[in-house]
């Protein structure tokens, strides 16, 4: 057997069946700088569409992103079937499913926060730039991918969580309306008259522009403590955290004040000794 002869026949008609199939490489690379071009016509398109139609950001992103992904599949479609001329639709539809069922197994968590990064930006509630609470992570949510979600904490880290996190587990939404009701203890002594202090209390908060007035303010003889008679006292304010914050520094200074000018004592614990034996006292050295 002649190897030489027969890897020159190889290699010749290799080079003949490239060269044959120089129009159908040349046909599917159009096509696919073609598939570029109306992707990114496509992206405008529908941004622009989204934008009109006022949608929130995590949606136009899930849009964007579908009408891309969906756009590149139909034109590497019409590319393979060109360069391979054997290859049916009906062939590479079904190779793509068993392919699709092989990768999902092999790439599971990635598919996973894929679906729930999709599901995640179908909802209504949670959008960009709210803040939020989950698993123990307080912060903003900047931007929502198909696989995972950034959240500026408050003390301005950058923590990036998987979306299936977010899918998975409660999600606190504080800022999905824009009042929050928040709450303080204030305690009296214990020979306070309730009633009038529960007046001066309620009086106190009055004055404050940052309490919502269309909500009423609570306030109720909650508990006895150890040295004190403890109120609960509820308001309603803005719902964003420094004006939270604030809101309950005037009011904290506001009872205080109203509390000090009606004479109303807010006590410290108190310790009382008792000794079932007399204790003799030690009189000063210098008597």
């Amino acid at each position: 057997m002649n190897y030489v002869e027969t890897i020159n026949r190889e290699i010749m008609g290799m080079a003949e069946g490239l060269v044959a199939s120089l129009p159908s490489l040349a046909i599917g690379l159009v096509i696919i700088l073609l598939t570029w071009l109306v992707a990114k016509i496509a992206v405008r398109i529908t941004a622009r569409l989204s934008a009109r139609a006022h949608l929130r950001e995590s949606l136009r992103t899930l849009i964007a992103t579908v009408t891309t992904v969906g756009v590149w599949l139909v034109g590497l479609m019409i590319a393979a079937t060109i360069v391979l001329p054997g290859l049916e639709p009906a062939g590479l539809i079904a190779g793509l499913g068993l392919g699709t069922v092989a990768i999902g197994f092999a790439f599971q968590d990635i598919f996973e926060n894929f679906l729930a990064g999709v599901l995640i930006m179908l909802r209504e509630n949670m959008e960009i730039g709210d803040l939020i609470e989950v698993e123990g992570v307080l912060g903003r949510v900047e931007s929502i991918t198909l696989r995972e979600t950034h959240i500026r904490q408050l003390s301005n880290e950058l923590t990036i969580m998987p979306n299936s996190m977010l899918f998975k587990n409660p999600v606190q939404i504080l800022t999905d309306a824009h009042i929050r009701r928040d709450e303080l203890t204030v305690g009296v002594s214990y020979d306070t008259d309730l009633d009038h202090a529960m007046e001066v209390i309620k009086g106190a908060l009055v004055g404050i522009e940052a309490i919502d007035d269309d909500k009423p303010v609570s306030v109720f003889a909650w508990s006895y403590g150890a040295s004190s008679v403890d109120f609960l006292v509820q308001w309603w304010s803005d719902a964003r955290p420094r004006d939270r914050r604030e809101t309950k520094s005037d009011v904290v200074r506001a009872i205080k004040r109203a509390l000090d000018d009606a004479g109303i004592e807010i006590p410290f614990p108190y310790v009382t000794h008792t000794f079932k034996e007399p204790v003799p006292l030690l009189r000063d050295a210098a008597e």
